[in-house]
């Protein structure tokens, strides 16, 4: 029965897919399969773009490091480091970064620090402090402290 309802599928009457279960299963599986594939295509571009961001990040806060004269600039790249040169390099003591370990009042505690130390460096760079108060804009915020960075990085103001 299964069988002659099956060869009735291939044949082109596609009424028999609801007693075939081999159908069923190909149906199933193939749009499955093409869900897997373009979910594995949104994780890849997710990661691919994450980490672009993460290297432009890094790329930006070690030039600025570097034209700062820090002594460490590579530390741009190590995440809690990075906070801790910029803490540094807006004139406040590193250790500041331990406050991450005190769940919200001190990550609000932390994030204030750090625009005032993004401000400083800002304008010890010749750019305007009020740059740093790009990370607070609602909604593109995130997209403007990335271009600040880049023109604070490698733009020369004259």
């Amino acid at each position: 029965m299964v069988f002659s309802t099956c060869t009735e599928f291939f044949a082109g009457n596609e009424s028999a897919i609801a007693n075939c279960p081999i159908a069923q299963n190909f149906a199933g599986g193939f749009a499955g399969g093409i869900a897997g594939i373009l979910l594995a295509f949104g994780i890849l571009f997710a990661i691919t773009l994450l980490a672009a961001l993460y290297i432009y990040h890094a790329l930006a806060w070690q030039t600025i490091a570097k034209k700062s004269k820090h002594k460490n600039p590579w530390l741009a790249w190590i995440p809690f480091a990075s906070s801790a040169m910029r803490l540094q390099l807006g004139g406040f003591h590193w250790a500041w970064i331990f406050l991450i370990l005190i769940p919200i009042l001190g990550w609000v505690a932390l994030f204030i620090l750090l625009i005032i130390s993004h401000w400083r460096i800002f304008e010890a760079r010749k750019y305007p402090g009020w740059f740093s108060l790009a990370q607070i804009v609602p909604k593109i915020g995130t997209p403007l402290y990335f271009v600040v960075i880049g023109f604070v990085a490698w733009k020369e103001k004259k």
